[in-house]
């Protein structure tokens, strides 16, 4: 596609999500987008910025997707569901980043992030559809599969037998809504006033907990659920079995962190571990990991906790992502790849 323009939209462009995906799009250097916005919620000649510039958001419609390469749904999970059908026949690759589309028919979970890593499993193979099959649509997957994934794809070659995370989730993952709420709380905490709690049902400012109100947007329990499920896609469900996961709401505007043991059927150096991690660029190790060092980045940062001995058959890393940026990035690379196979994948 070198030279090549690819048109792509962007639908919820006012969300977190999809201020983050318009902006991978505009600073990608695999290739030249030109990028529509389109919204939910705004009034044909809604003006915004994309980087440096002052571009124009327009409303959603199926007239829209005409003489479009790719559309993201980044926004509502009721808008993709509406609309996704009708970009798809539009000639246009699908993307969601919402989640909404999981368990429709010829619609796959992916990361090429994790895929193309040597010794990985391909997630169209793992999810039990073959590669030259007909695709519609695919979902980018969960930001914690991606990471804890492809911390799989890289030690498995060495033996790894298990993995045991604590994941610390940050309100932007609940979009815009989530950050809102969280700020008002800490607003109100620090004030003494009531606690808003529309999306949480709980307290998420200043605090730390394994679980949300009955009233919650969300619930760590479908989510945690949602990822182990995206491993097995992603990495063969054997790697999904010997992944053990607790994911934590906590008080953090923005970006995952997470504590993984890795236990291995081997006695390993230190370095070792790291050079397997870092080998392709995807994982970089700091020793300032975290999710403010992590922001802006498309990379997942690390820290290796150096054991006594020599050698050991297991170690503690500290891993750090943005959420957004990660996502962002593999949704850019799914659409990638299905514009490249548009005529082996039933693609129109």
């Amino acid at each position: 596609m070198a030279g090549k323009v690819l048109r792509g939209a962007v639908v919820g462009a006012s969300k977190l999500m999809g201020k983050e995906l318009a902006e991978e799009l505009s600073a990608a250097s695999s290739a030249a987008w030109d990028i529509l916005l389109l919204d939910e919620q705004v009034s044909q000649g809604t003006m915004t910025s994309l980087g440096d510039q002052a571009v124009m958001m327009h409303p959603i419609s199926a007239e829209a997707f005409a003489g479009l390469d790719a559309v993201f749904f980044a926004g509502e999970a009721s808008t993709a569901l509406e609309f996704w059908k009708a970009a798809y026949l539009a000639g246009a690759v699908v993307v969601d980043l919402t989640g909404a589309l999981e368990g429709q028919p010829h619609v796959l979970v992916r990361s090429p992030l994790v895929e193309c890593s040597e010794g990985s499993h391909a997630g169209a193979s793992a999810a039990g559809v073959k590669p030259d099959g007909m695709t519609l649509a695919e979902i980018s997957a969960h930001p914690v599969s991606i990471l804890l994934a492809l911390v799989g794809a890289r030690l498995g070659p060495l033996g790894l037998s298990r993995t045991v995370a604590t994941v610390l989730q940050p309100a932007s993952e609940m979009g815009n809504e989530g950050v809102d709420e969280m700020h008002q709380q800490t607003v109100s905490l620090l004030s003494f006033k009531p606690l808003q709690r529309e999306i949480y049902d709980a307290q998420v400012a200043f605090n730390l907990v394994a679980s949300l109100g009955e009233g919650a947007r969300t619930d760590l329990a479908r989510t945690t659920e949602k990822v182990q499920r995206h491993i097995g896609l992603l990495a063969g469900e054997e790697a999904a079995r010997s992944t053990r996961l607790q994911i934590l709401q906590a008080p953090v505007f923005h970006g995952y962190t997470a504590s993984v043991l890795v236990e291995l059927s081997q006695r390993l150096s230190a370095e070792m571990i790291r050079g397997a991690l870092v080998r392709d660029g995807h994982m970089v190790e700091e020793d300032s990991a975290s999710n403010q060092t992590a922001v802006g980045r498309g990379e997942m940062l690390f820290r290796l906790k150096a054991e006594k001995a020599s050698e050991a058959d297991s170690f503690w890393l500290w891993v750090a992502a943005d959420n957004l940026r990660l996502a962002a990035r593999n949704a850019v690379a799914c659409a990638l790849e299905l514009i490249e196979q548009k005529p082996f994948r039933g693609l129109p």
